[in-house]
């Protein structure tokens, strides 16, 4: 489990433990009253086990603050979300990662994203975005959606001619040599990379292969100044901590200023395609 889940469920431990405080019950009251073992008390207080909604409700019953049920309840939800494998995120197919991340893009007016590997997903071409989500759904064996989600993915493309929007991604140039899907694919897409350039709203940087590692961070993206979601191996992170989101946020304008953008940026993706024509 991440650290920030950890210390979120810390966090609501320590609220349950003033909650009785404040009410004058004693943990071995709380425990006797609903048939627990006083042990319970200790583990969900001290955020070595996560409480069940029937918990909490016992909390608020017994120590009579029903009305922050609610809130406590929305807490505990957002502990359940803040690291979500892969496998449960994507349970039903590709398709319903690509709806949850267009809610999120169409409810902010900033978006940061770095990518040290691949393109990123606003800027893929259909057939990049085929390959690479046919892996996806090999990887973690999900239900092959792969038309739908493809489509889905071009569908959140549509948030980058929207007016009010402004996008600025920072990918290295390893992203521009990965291969997905083959030679024809990569060429389209980094065709594809060299109008994105000309648009007002975007910004693209690209960390050229010999910068200096002053930051070294796995692809994460920024909603405003809000949520970050980072992408690991076999889960999504989500934060919410302003001072973990300041973080990524101080991460991203370092990558930023080492990133060659305009006609630096066209050198380098002319220079990839020269390559890919070659072979």
């Amino acid at each position: 489990m991440t650290t920030t889940a950890q210390e979120a469920r810390e966090a609501l431990g320590q609220r349950l433990r003033e909650i009785r405080r404040d009410a004058g019950v004693t943990a071995r009251e709380l425990a006797a009253r609903a048939g627990w073992h006083e042990s319970k008390v200790s583990r969900i207080e001290h955020g070595k086990s996560t409480p069940s909604p029937q918990d909490l409700r016992t909390y608020c019953v017994q120590c009579g603050v029903n009305g922050q049920l609610p809130d406590l309840l929305a807490t505990l939800h957002h502990i359940d979300v803040a690291y979500m494998e892969w496998k449960r995120l994507l349970g039903t197919g590709v398709k319903r990662g690509q709806q949850l991340t267009q809610k999120i893009e169409a409810a902010s007016r900033q978006i940061r994203n770095y990518e040290p590997q691949i393109v990123p997903g606003l800027l893929q071409t259909a057939e990049y975005a085929e390959a690479k989500l046919r892996r996806v759904i090999e990887f973690y064996h999900l239900p092959n959606d792969l038309e739908v989600g493809v489509g889905k993915r071009m569908e959140r493309q549509q948030i980058l001619y929207k007016r009010g929007y402004r996008f600025h991604f920072v990918v290295s140039e390893k992203s521009l040599y990965t291969t997905v899907g083959d030679d024809r694919v990569m060429l389209g897409q980094l065709d594809r990379l060299l109008s994105i350039l000309g648009m007002p709203q975007i910004t693209l940087g690209i960390i050229p292969l010999t910068a200096e590692a002053v930051v070294v961070v796995e692809s994460f993206v920024m909603f405003d100044d809000r949520l970050v979601n980072v992408e690991g191996h076999s889960a999504q992170l989500t934060i919410t901590q302003p001072r973990e989101i300041q973080l990524y946020g101080r991460a991203f304008d370092i990558l930023a200023g080492q990133a060659a953008g305009g006609d630096a940026a066209r050198v380098l993706i002319a220079r990839a395609i020269r390559m890919r024509s070659r072979t």
